[in-house]
């Protein structure tokens, strides 16, 4: 992987985690979440008709990517109610590029070297260190589940879309197409809560709607890197977003205890290192 590459993907690593902060921080996580829908869609029509419609092949796994995502958009919003930040995304961010290297290798035949695999076991050594006294409450192991179903979904999306935007010729076409897809979200979620809307300030509108924007945006970055680069290399670099949405949940929300969300943070990161040099 290039500089440049490794750079693209570590910059949608820190937007990844500065609209997973929106998130968090809203009163309304739904109508939040129907807002940064509506801002990938907003994002896909700024490019959509300056670029090819992706190939048949990839229609598959779009329409998959979309199911997906649903699922995950219903999981971040369990997750985020029941758990803090800094808890919530480096246990679902983190497991990820595991799953997603393992999957790779069986399914697009990328094998990744024994400097990746030893990367594999830092992360998972640092979730297990974040999650330490995880159930010792019901709330803490029903925002561990909720966390782990994140992860679940991401590991599928990014599989599905890494193998879709390689088989639709034209990244920017499959991207335009996905995000556009987001106004179905739009569609279940708002027409039911028109009330709950228009009780939000034009101000926690707007954040959502730039939410969506930047998250969309971090996406589309990602999507690009995983048609020149591996999947599991990629979806490593990106889940380098611990590290950051660990500061910002610490620095941000106040959240504790500081020291053990940190250094879990920092093991997760410094695997995700190893699995990114390992290639």
């Amino acid at each position: 992987m290039t500089a440049q590459i490794a750079l693209i993907v570590l910059s949608a690593a820190f937007l990844h985690a500065l609209w997973n902060a929106l998130v968090k921080g809203a009163g309304d996580r739904v109508i939040m979440l129907g807002m940064i829908a509506l801002g990938h869609v907003a994002f896909a029509l700024t490019f959509i008709g300056f670029v090819p419609i992706p190939d048949v092949s990839a229609w598959p796994y779009m329409a998959a990517s979309i199911a997906i995502h649903w699922l995950y958009f219903y999981f971040l919003n369990v997750a985020y109610r029941l758990g803090d930040l800094s808890f919530i995304y480096p246990v679902a961010r983190g497991f990820a590029p595991v799953l997603v290297a393992l999957g790779a290798q069986f399914w697009v035949d990328e094998v990744l070297p024994l400097q990746a695999w030893i990367g594999i076991f830092c992360v998972s050594a640092g979730i297990m260190f974040l999650a330490q006294g995880a159930f010792d409450a019901a709330m803490s192991r029903n925002a561990l589940l909720a966390a782990l179903a994140i992860g679940g979904t991401v590991v599928l999306y990014t599989l599905v879309d890494g193998i879709g935007v390689r088989n639709a010729g034209h990244a920017l076409g499959y991207i335009g197409w996905l995000f556009l897809s987001k106004i179905l979200i739009v569609l279940f979620l708002f027409p039911s809560r028109m009330d709950r809307l228009r009780a939000q300030s034009p101000r926690t509108l707007l954040i959502g709607f730039m939410g969506g924007v930047v998250s969309g945006s971090a996406y589309a970055l990602v999507l690009y890197a995983k048609t020149i680069a591996p999947l599991g290399i990629v979806s490593a670099l990106r889940e380098t977003s611990v590290i950051f949405a660990a500061l910002i949940g610490v620095l941000w929300f106040g959240e504790g205890p500081k020291a053990r969300r940190l250094l879990s943070a920092g093991a997760v990161g410094a695997g995700i290192i190893f699995i990114g040099l390992g290639r």
